[in-house]
């Protein structure tokens, strides 16, 4: 009876009539049988019987076929639920990660760009229904991941992001990241269309303007959410590579982030700019965006039901049979 559930438990409420039935049995028990007087009843003192003495259990069988047609009136049951969900407006997501020596910086633990993929690991796996691609950027952008709903394929493809020199040309192109990830959702059919615009410093690289990036963005109907991700203050910041161990050598150095660039990009395009000062900054910002940017999903469940009360009427209907029978030959002669 495992997982059983009652489509009618209001019937149990006939269990409080149980009891008067067993208080009716015992003060009429005596009536129910034929009676003689007798001048002295000394000789049947000790001439009950065993049948006489289980007499009683015919009544006993009576309870048990009625307490089996309640729990049977309950209708039990138990359920097989089979859902399946299906998107109905989906989002398409491009994140455009800046990939420049500076995102080495370690204001984050252990440093910017690590903290990041940490971060949008967990928001790509939340994003279960929406497709999302990957864009790289520095001084050059190119795309790292086409849009997929393959969520294997793009953490494995985030994982593998880090800053390479000998691949891409250092500096921040901001305009040239921007443009590469609107190429790449501008055709998109999805109801919502979304660029997540990461950047830890300003616009020196590129040929093409941000702003006019971010209007080319606006006429396609793609928002852009802008993160801008650094420390206020000072950072230890790479500034040269050690000849011997190759290791990248680091000195304080002042934070600079365009914001209002960013800002303007966000407010082009119905967007919103946010600014990462700290690993657990950054959480919360793609915690945030998450909630705004909601797919609908439609849910379809299948209800599989197995009745259970059929074999509590046939169990009431045997115990009625049987006591009826006892009572009509076994113990019909019992005084």
């Amino acid at each position: 009876m495992k997982n059983v559930t009652f489509l009618h438990p209001e019937f149990f409420w006939l269990f409080l009539l149980l009891p008067f039935a067993i208080a009716w049995y015992f003060f009429t028990r005596k009536k129910q049988t034929a009676t003689i007087k007798m001048s002295s009843l000394a000789p049947f003192v000790h001439a009950k019987t065993l049948l006489s003495r289980l007499k009683p259990l015919l009544f006993v069988l009576r309870l048990l076929a009625l307490s089996s047609i309640i729990v049977a009136l309950a209708r039990p049951r138990s359920v097989d639920v089979t859902a399946k969900s299906k998107t109905t407006k989906g989002i398409d997501i491009v994140m455009a990660i800046d990939v420049s020596g500076s995102m080495l910086a370690k204001d984050f633990e252990p440093n910017r760009l690590e903290a990041l993929k940490k971060v949008a690991s967990r928001f790509i796996e939340d994003r279960v229904n929406d497709r999302i691609g990957l864009v790289v950027y520095a001084g050059e952008s190119y795309t790292r991941t086409p849009i997929t709903s393959d969520k294997t394929v793009i953490l494995q493809s985030l994982k593998t992001v880090e800053y390479d020199d000998s691949i891409i040309a250092d500096g921040t192109g901001i305009g040239v990241g921007l443009a590469t990830s609107i190429n790449r959702i501008k055709d998109s059919k999805a109801k919502s269309r979304v660029i997540i615009l990461l950047t830890d410093g300003v616009n020196n690289a590129g040929t093409i303007d941000p702003r006019m990036a971010a209007d080319i963005a606006k006429q396609y109907g793609v928002k852009v959410y802008t993160i801008g991700i650094g420390t206020n203050g000072m950072a230890l910041f790479p500034y040269a590579k050690d000849d011997q161990t190759g290791k990248f050598l680091f000195r304080n150095m002042q934070v600079e982030i365009d914001e209002k660039l960013m800002k303007e990009i966000a407010e082009t395009t119905d967007g919103k700019y946010f600014r990462a000062t700290d690993d657990k900054k950054l959480k919360a910002i793609y915690a945030e965006i998450n909630k705004l940017e909601t797919t609908e999903v439609e849910e379809k469940k299948y209800f599989n039901y197995d009745e259970k009360f059929k074999p509590l009427i046939w169990f009431a209907f045997a115990l009625l049979l049987i006591e009826i029978t006892l009572r009509n030959t076994v113990f019909r002669g019992f005084v």
